[in-house]
């Protein structure tokens, strides 16, 4: 496949995540993989959920726990069920990030989390209830982690 991002990658079926729903605002998109910035040795900052339906089109990923350490949405069991049995193991959290411009414009939408089993590659993106934002800053907390 001939990204617009990341050029020609190759993605073994396995690493296929497969979301039964689409994406909020992109339904008719089922299949991604998860890209990572090869050059770091983990798998922490920003990665790309790649659509392997459409070449062009990539969402930014971040995991919230580095931006909100306290984040717990609180999510309706039904709606993960289609996703098997998930544990503190198997169960990857991400929300999508927007940039912007200006890069003290960074945000990430903590009110739609994304859910991956990483055992059965399905994942959904969920409404979380509670007060959770949209657009949630983060280029305070990046720096701050940095130790800037």
């Amino acid at each position: 496949m001939n990204t617009r991002l990341f050029g020609e990658i190759d993605i073994q079926k396995d690493k296929v995540i497969c979301f039964e729903n689409g994406i909020i605002g992109f339904p008719d998109y089922k299949e991604y993989a998860l890209i990572y910035d090869s050059e770091k040795k983990d798998k922490k900052g920003v990665s790309w959920l790649q659509c392997l339906e459409d070449e062009v089109f990539a969402l930014p990923v971040i995991d919230p726990l580095s931006v909100k350490p306290d984040y717990a949405p609180d999510i309706d069991e039904e709606l993960l069920k289609p996703l098997g049995e998930l544990n503190a193991e198997n169960t990857y959290v991400l929300v999508t990030l927007t940039a912007t411009g200006k890069k003290e414009d960074i945000t990430v939408n903590l009110k739609a989390p994304i859910i991956i089993n990483t055992d059965t590659k399905k994942a959904i993106q969920v409404i979380a209830e509670g007060d959770y934002p949209v657009k949630y800053k983060i280029y305070d907390k990046l720096k701050e982690k940095a130790g800037e």
